[in-house]
């Protein structure tokens, strides 16, 4: 066999990973990346498990995806969670990723708004990511085992009115940076997703508001980028099982140089806020995805 034939064989044998055959759960997939991406892990021969509370549109999206398991959950109560993602991971018969997808948006002026959009938002996006790590970690903590946690450049470039989604995404961050480590002994890798302003009803619904426009002077800061893209990156980071995604490719960049990019925001916006934020005081929004009734878990503020 000569060196060239020999190569090529090599070649064969370094294929691409794929996702065929992995058990995947998926958080928030009722719609946007969640149901965009179960779809396409299907297609490619994923076995998923979704969860969400927009029960009408989850079963839609498990048909699409051969009759996939799927359950009504509320993120935000931990002891429902930890009862859904057995049930699912025992439909599945194990469990080889988890997908933290499920989070909300809504604007908040941080000194006049109301402080219940910061509980809830920190209750879905933070506290929902934690409850289903504890839930499905003891079925990922193996060799194969994977946690692909959805945050977003806002994790690293604030903006005025999106402190609580910032807060909460900033906090995914540092809870997968903290579980990376605490796995790593299991053979477990954690993945992290940054991704800038996509075309879903995240964007369109919880920052496309008049007040924003306001201070932008446009719908985004940076422009609407396709969703394909970052599916197809979270696909990757499935079968690969990569340490961190990004979509659009200049996410990457604006990572790499934050203090300076949040310096030029900090600059851009120096003047209009003020407007926007006496417009976000009367404009009548709501949470991108509509919340059960939960007890609060703050004091009322005097």
């Amino acid at each position: 066999m000569n060196a060239s034939t020999a190569g090529h064989r090599r070649g064969l044998r370094r294929r691409t990973p794929r996702v065929a055959g992995k058990r995947i759960l998926i958080t928030g997939a009722a719609r946007g990346i969640g149901a965009a991406l179960a779809r396409q892990l299907h297609a490619h021969g994923a076995h998923v498990a979704l969860l969400g509370i927009e029960e009408t549109l989850l079963a839609q999206v498990a048909a699409e995806c051969g009759d996939a398991p799927w359950r009504y959950c509320d993120i935000g109560d931990p002891a429902q969670v930890e009862r859904v993602v057995n049930s699912l991971t025992a439909e599945l018969g194990g469990l080889d990723a988890v997908v933290c997808n499920a989070g909300i948006a809504r604007q908040l002026s941080l000194l006049s708004g109301d402080p219940t959009v910061l509980e809830e938002t920190l209750t879905v996006n933070v506290l929902g990511v934690y409850y289903t790590l504890r839930a499905a970690g003891p079925h990922l903590a193996h060799a194969n085992g994977y946690v692909l946690l959805i945050s977003s450049l806002a994790a690293a470039i604030h903006l005025p009115l999106a402190g609580a989604y910032s807060a909460s995404k900033a906090a995914v961050e540092a809870l997968g940076d903290t579980l990376r480590i605490e796995l790593r002994h299991t053979g477990a890798k954690v993945g992290m997703a940054y991704f800038a302003e996509l075309d879903t009803e995240m964007t369109s619904r919880g920052f496309g508001t008049e007040a924003a426009r306001s201070i932008l002077g446009r719908s985004t800061v940076s422009g609407v980028a396709p969703l394909g893209p970052a599916i197809d990156a979270c696909e990757r980071a499935l079968a690969r099982r990569s340490r961190r995604i990004v979509s659009p490719y200049w996410v990457s960049m604006a990572l790499w140089c934050r203090p300076l990019t949040q310096h030029l925001i900090d600059f851009s916006l120096r003047r209009g806020v003020a407007s926007g934020l006496a417009i976000a005081d009367t404009e009548p929004t709501g949470f991108t995805t509509e919340q059960p009734a939960r007890p609060r878990r703050m004091r009322k503020l005097a």
